[in-house]
């Protein structure tokens, strides 16, 4: 598992590590959340334009920073683990719900 310096000269790394890697999560969900907006119509031409302007703008900005502090490579490696154990847990919620009918994470449901 990627570790996180968080102690002594890496620990600048070590944050922008972090920092991007979750800026770059909420990014992705960004950009599922307007294409189910595109995909529904609940978008018109120009807010599609400009969105799709702003969310490539603040990919380059992202791509620019990983490259100016040198972190693409602990950032990637940091995303992959995170997707991992995403994966694990989706499939473990997948299991538990396949094996016990009318089962939810949620209380209310």
């Amino acid at each position: 598992m990627t570790r996180i310096d968080v102690d002594g000269e890496n620990a600048r790394d070590g944050l922008m590590t972090l920092v991007v890697t979750l800026v770059e999560l909420l990014v992705d969900a960004m950009e599922r959340e307007a294409l189910r907006r595109m995909e529904s119509g609940m978008l018109t031409d120009e807010e599609v334009e400009r969105l799709g302007t702003q969310l490539a703008s603040l990919e380059a900005e992202i791509d620019r920073l990983k490259t100016d502090e040198g972190i693409d490579r602990s950032v990637d490696d940091l995303r992959g683990e995170l997707n991992g154990l995403v994966d694990d847990l989706v499939h473990r919620v997948d299991d538990s719900h396949q094996s016990h009918p009318g089962y939810s994470l949620f209380k209310d449901e």
